[in-house]
């Protein structure tokens, strides 16, 4: 009878032999908190519990090989989660997923090689989490990303001789990143930059660079 959640979960960890007596308890926390102390062998009939709260202690606890028959849960956690324990080779199964944040934690977790599929993902935050994991060689797919921000973390980590499709960016944030990281070819079209910083970032490495040429 009781409902204080404290009181559920010191019930069930004195008791664990009970909690299979409330998988259809009509207290969905009764229910989510006996699942917690569940044998994996009668977590299966709570998948389709309809509740989330004890979906989402499922999602934690089934096997994964039950883990794909929530993949298309209502609920973001349960998604998250979901995305967060599937086996490398399966998590690109979760990039369609209709929130941002199951998205980002795929771009998070996908193999290097597979993450230009979101590289136009429409969300900001995914795209910034594939800019700083994609491959060098790929970052040209993001060079002129709609976010300034993005277009930074290409700049920085792109291949020197590459820079040169982001010399000219519209926003002179990214194009300071260019200068400091320029071969001296570029540095010199970018000394008479419109902007006062990116003018002073490019002399300094000039001079950076003809020094320890010069030693």
């Amino acid at each position: 009878m009781a409902e204080s959640g404290r009181q559920i979960d010191r019930f069930f960890r004195a008791h664990p032999e009970y909690a299979a007596d409330y998988t259809q308890d009509s207290f969905w926390e009764r229910r989510a908190i006996a699942a917690r102390y569940l044998p994996a062998h009668h977590l299966r009939p709570l998948l389709t519990d309809t509740d989330e709260a004890v979906r989402r202690v499922l999602a934690y606890r089934v096997p994964q090989e039950w883990l794909l028959e929530l993949r298309n849960d209502t609920d973001r956690e349960v998604r998250i989660t979901v995305t967060d324990r599937l086996p490398e080779h399966q998590v690109e199964l979760m990039a369609g997923d209709p929130d941002y944040l199951v998205r980002v934690y795929v771009a998070r977790r996908l193999p290097e090689g597979r993450l230009f599929r979101l590289a136009a993902d429409p969300d900001n935050e995914v795209r910034r989490t594939v800019a700083g994991r994609i491959p060098c060689v790929s970052l040209g797919l993001m060079a002129y990303d709609a976010e300034a921000g993005i277009r930074r973390i290409v700049a920085q980590r792109m291949d020197v001789d590459d820079l040169g499709m982001m010399s000219k960016d519209n926003d002179w944030m990214v194009r300071y990143d260019v200068a400091l990281r320029a071969k001296p070819d570029l540095l010199q079209q970018m000394l008479d930059d419109s902007e006062e910083e990116v003018r002073l970032a490019a002399r300094q490495r000039w001079r950076t660079l003809n020094l320890a040429r010069d030693r």
